[in-house]
């Protein structure tokens, strides 16, 4: 029986970056051979043990081979008897296709330490093709690191998307893996990746529809990525993205990917008040009070700054707009509402009151007379 580390792991350390999880393949052993040296099983669809110290994935060398439509569709073999080569020919990628041994010796049969030191993302094998999430990891890479898309990897990728392979991928998995690359680096890349190889108008084509107008779709980038680099969560990233989008098409993409409750509705904030949020500096109070009301500012705080976050991305004076924003927001907050309520004779009494009451903070705070 012999252990390898596998994967990004190997990936990350070769790139000098830090190594969240490790993942090791185990060639030559059987499952109940796992078990008797105290590994604890969890596949359930192929044999997968966890550690029983550091509870870190170890699965059994294993083969795969195409047996349906889509990325379940697969039937997989792990036998003594696979080699760790026939195990890394299945995998995605070059770059994630290299292990290490107990030594420290890496293996790399397929080149992935030179395409790591290019800066390029390669398919392994024409098995690629068998998984439509492949395009989604893909591109969510380009999105990590900045790395070019190999001719015939990006060929092979238009091909999928067209003959609709990608047509196969579950709502959850699209949602997963989009919602991924919207926390790397440059996001932006991930959707340019899916757009050039046409899976974009297959899964969000709300989305390609964007790039109708060449400087729109520019635009929307540019906003994405600014959030991104603001250290945005990933609510507020998707609701940079929606800015640009119709509140329909957000329902539409939103619906269809079964997004979070917290992410479709800040997108849909951001959709429909975006614009207004984004011109903080120049609203007068009554229109800034007005915000606050539509957008229920005073019981969703942090969701405020969120969509705030979400709607200044990218602009020179984001961050005095923002603050301007929340000057006014916290003068309006401190009205004690419930005193006003009792001093006030009737519901609609009392909610003309508050409003007055706050609309004076606002204007104090905003020095606007």
């Amino acid at each position: 029986m012999k252990i390898y580390c596998v994967g990004g792991a190997v990936r990350d350390e070769l790139l000098g970056l830090p190594v969240k999880d490790r993942d090791y393949v185990v060639v030559g052993a059987t499952p109940d051979e796992m078990v008797r040296q105290g590994f604890k099983p969890v596949g359930k669809e192929f044999p997968v043990f966890l550690h029983p110290a550091t509870h870190e994935e170890y699965a059994l060398a294993r083969t795969e081979r195409k047996t349906a439509r889509g990325y379940h569709g697969f039937e997989f073999r792990a036998a003594p008897d696979v080699t760790l080569e026939q195990d890394l020919a299945r995998r995605d990628l070059t770059i994630n296709a290299m292990a290490r041994d107990a030594d420290g010796r890496i293996i790399d049969p397929f080149n992935g330490a030179a395409d790591l030191k290019a800066g390029v993302l390669r398919h392994v094998s024409p098995a690629f093709a068998e998984d439509p999430v492949r395009i989604l990891r893909v591109a969510r890479f380009a999105a990590r690191f900045g790395f070019r898309i190999a001719p015939e990897t990006m060929k092979l990728m238009r091909e999928m998307a067209g003959n609709g392979e990608a047509d196969a991928l579950v709502a959850e998995r699209v949602w997963q893996e989009v919602a991924r690359g919207l926390m790397e680096a440059r996001p932006s890349r991930m959707f340019e990746v899916l757009r050039e190889c046409g899976a974009l108008a297959r899964v969000m084509p709300e989305v390609n529809a964007l790039w109708d107008d060449a400087d729109a779709a520019r635009e929307a980038m540019r906003v994405l990525d600014a959030a991104a680099a603001a250290g945005a969560t990933l609510p507020a990233r998707f609701a940079a993205l929606a800015r640009a989008l119709d509140p329909l098409a957000v329902e539409s993409v939103a619906g269809r990917l079964k997004t979070p409750a917290d992410c479709r509705e800040l997108a849909l904030l951001a959709a429909r008040h975006g614009n207004t949020v984004l011109d903080a500096s120049e609203l007068d109070a009554q229109s800034v009070l007005d915000l606050f009301n539509t957008v229920d500012a005073w019981r969703r705080p942090e969701r405020f700054a969120e969509l705030a976050t979400a709607a200044l991305a990218g602009e020179p004076d984001a961050g005095a707009a923002q603050a301007r924003l929340e000057r006014a927001r916290s003068a309006a907050a401190a009205v004690n509402a419930g005193e006003i309520a009792r001093a006030s004779k009737g519901t609609a009494a009392i909610r003309i009151n508050i409003d007055e009451a706050r609309l004076e903070a606002i204007r104090k705070a905003l020095g606007d007379s």
